[in-house]
């Protein structure tokens, strides 16, 4: 029997054993909290408690930087970034709603726009100046929205393996995405070894194993939720693009060149249609840089904040 082929047999056994498992996240979550030192606040927007870790405080000649996760995501994936970003700086990882420790209502639109709005009025509650924002997968198309809605509050966008992009030139971007968003809402442990396995080079490592006996129960716990969410994005599933100005500036993009979920291509789309903008794709790396490639990511984001804060 081959190495993979044991491995794999292995692998399937667990997954079988941990289906009673008691979901371990909530105090996972708190000791993560502890350790990153950082502040958990909260706020109502639009019938939602909003709750985001914080770090730094805000002041005219500091960034402010924002951070929003993607799809079946939460504040934490940003967690291997918060100790690599400046001291100095004011740093918000929010739980979008629907999403986290935030609220999810069943009757809610969840879609690029109204998400928009809600982080929007989120942030004129804390009577901040213009902030720098930062948005992985479905995070990216809603930051993207939030700039397009109100410019004067975005000191810069960055986004990474975005949603809410074309993966070519053809795409009907009035019709139905072709992208099948399974992968990101598993029902049971199987699926939760493909979407850990899928979002990254498709190989079993420490990292990704560790992951999903942290996170699966919980994955599993929302997957009607996340496909609401889902639903309501592929109601309007290029809403980003109708507000991406070919001006847009500062914008930088990070890609990348594995993701199996936003697909290289589109970055051609950002090459074409906001040739300004700073484009770095990252060799080996899928769905999530900033998990997969740390350092080379936040190194990138750092100057890249740096060259375009105005303080």
């Amino acid at each position: 029997m081959s190495v993979d082929t044991s491995l794999t047999h292995t692998i399937r056994d667990t997954l079988k054993q941990m289906v009673r498992w008691p979901d371990p996240w909530p105090l996972l979550r708190a000791g993560h909290r502890v350790l990153q030192r950082a502040r958990r606040r909260e706020d109502q927007v639009d019938g939602h408690r909003i709750v985001w870790l914080e770090q730094g405080h805000p002041s005219p000649d500091r960034p402010t930087v924002v951070l929003l996760h993607g799809l079946a995501a939460m504040k934490e994936n940003w967690a291997l970034w918060l100790p690599m970003l400046p001291k100095d700086w004011h740093v918000l990882a929010v739980d979008l709603p629907a999403f986290g420790e935030s609220d999810y209502q069943p009757g809610a639109d969840y879609g690029y726009v109204a998400q928009a709005r809600r982080l929007l009025d989120w942030l004129a509650s804390m009577d901040l100046g213009p902030v720098h924002l930062v948005g992985s997968s479905m995070g990216g198309g809603i930051a993207t929205m939030m700039r397009g809605e109100a410019p004067d509050r975005v000191a810069s966008l960055s986004v990474l393996n975005s949603a809410a992009i074309p993966a070519h030139a053809d795409v009907d971007l009035n019709g139905t995405p072709d992208r099948d968003g399974s992968l990101m809402m598993p029902e049971d442990w199987q699926g939760v070894y493909r979407m850990f396995h899928g979002v990254g080079d498709g190989r079993p490592n420490a990292m990704s194993l560790a992951m999903m006996g942290a996170l699966g129960t919980d994955l599993m716990r929302r997957s009607g939720q996340n496909r609401h969410v889902f639903s309501d994005l592929c109601d309007d599933p290029f809403a980003a693009v109708r507000v991406l100005d070919p001006n847009v500036s500062p914008l930088l993009v990070m890609w990348g060149d594995r993701d199996r979920v936003t697909p290289p291509g589109c970055v051609d789309h950002f090459r074409h249609h906001t040739p300004q903008a700073e484009i770095h794709v990252f060799r080996g790396v899928g769905h999530l840089p900033m998990i997969e490639r740390p350092r080379q990511s936040a190194d990138v984001l750092i100057r890249f904040v740096r060259r375009h804060h105005a303080g």
